[in-house]
């Protein structure tokens, strides 16, 4: 049982204390207990995720998919947090994780649902209205959070002032919350697939039980994961630095890590032709790594008194602002072809390249 071995995992690790500690048992040994960590605590993110999917059969969209993104953001917040509490994180740690997020989602995760979807099911259609709404928030969000500190001159580097990281918070939690009324309240209904017929949407060999059951199972699953993050953050942090591999490379396996479970989930609903799902959570993922993470870590910022820089350098503004133009133009219009998945899969190269080009 995925619950049961992480809280055996953090036990362990626990009960050890500093003999576990990397710099006394050196770079290999270490290695070897990130992977363990990072295996235990992708299975606990499985395990959330497949209570998130059975809640989402229970409920239907667009609360399933809501359900399993906040359950993805919540495990992305308590690693980021996990690591800027422990003291030995960089100022742009957080940066580079949430950047990694929409680099990630917006070109790995949709080109890879885009490129499959198509090439089995040819053109597919999805909710352009539901789609839209995704970018009109996410567009302005991501540009506030990491493109405006670079660019302004209030603060040092890419941090924020204490205005704009004021604004930030503010602006991000409402925005968020009024996409989350038109979502779930008023216009649910532009978030669900346009050509779906009744029961078209159950997601096939879950075994559904009571709400409550998955409810428990999925917070179960969760706190293993926020226990075992700060050791995770530990070791990652001194594994990067140990095989000299760029920091941002810390960001990336963090965001892979968090993400992985739910583009799996993504990608399967792709290949099963229900694109307005896969859009949900991928574009879903997005835009709550944007609305909810940057005021949690700026939030955390401010009570540890950690410095943090938001605004991303020259070359990653670049991408990020290609994506978002990229990202425009393939939800355009009602349909979508493999074509387009391959021109996200070539800008998600182009940023891999770019971890280890500019470290």
């Amino acid at each position: 049982m995925p619950s049961l071995t992480g809280f055996i995992v953090f036990a362990a690790f626990t009960a050890a204390g500093d003999v576990l500690n990397p710099e006394t048992i050196g770079v290999g040994p270490s290695l070897g207990l990130l992977a363990l960590l990072f295996l235990t605590v992708m299975w606990c993110a499985f395990s959330v995720v497949r209570h998130a999917e059975c809640l989402a059969t229970i409920l239907g969209e667009p609360f399933g998919t809501l359900i399993l993104t906040l359950a993805v953001v919540g495990i992305e917040v308590a690693l980021i947090v996990a690591i800027m509490i422990s003291g030995q994180a960089a100022p742009t740690m957080a940066r580079d994780t949430m950047f990694s997020v929409i680099m990630i989602v917006l070109n790995g995760l949709i080109g890879l649902c885009l490129l499959a979807g198509g090439l089995r099911h040819g053109n597919q259609t999805y909710n352009l209205q539901g789609a839209n709404a995704f970018l009109s928030v996410l567009v302005p969000l991501a540009i506030f959070a990491l493109v405006l500190p670079r660019v302004t001159h209030s603060a040092p580097g890419g941090e924020l002032s204490p205005l704009q990281a004021v604004f930030e918070v503010i602006m991000s939690i409402l925005l968020y919350g009024v996409f989350l009324a038109m979502q779930t309240v008023t216009h649910s209904d532009i978030f669900r697939q346009p050509d779906a017929v009744d029961g078209d949407e159950g997601h096939h060999g879950v075994v559904v039980r009571s709400i409550p059951f998955h409810v428990a199972g999925l917070f179960g699953a969760l706190i293993p994961i926020i226990l075992l993050s700060k050791k995770l953050a530990l070791y990652v942090e001194f594994g990067i630095s140990g095989i000299g591999a760029p920091l941002a490379l810390s960001g990336f396996i963090v965001a892979a890590l968090v993400l992985m479970p739910e583009g799996m989930s993504g990608l399967q609903s792709a290949l099963e032709n229900k694109l307005q799902r896969a859009v949900n959570i991928c574009l879903g993922a997005a835009v709550s790594t944007i609305g909810l993470t940057v005021p949690a870590v700026l939030v955390v910022s401010w009570v540890t008194g950690h410095t943090l820089e938001l605004g991303l350098e020259q070359a990653d503004i670049i991408l990020l602002v290609l994506t978002l133009f990229v990202s425009l133009l393939t939800f355009s219009t009602r349909t979508t072809s493999y074509l387009q998945g391959a021109v996200h899969l070539a800008l998600f190269a182009a940023y891999v390249m770019m971890i280890f080009d500019l470290s």
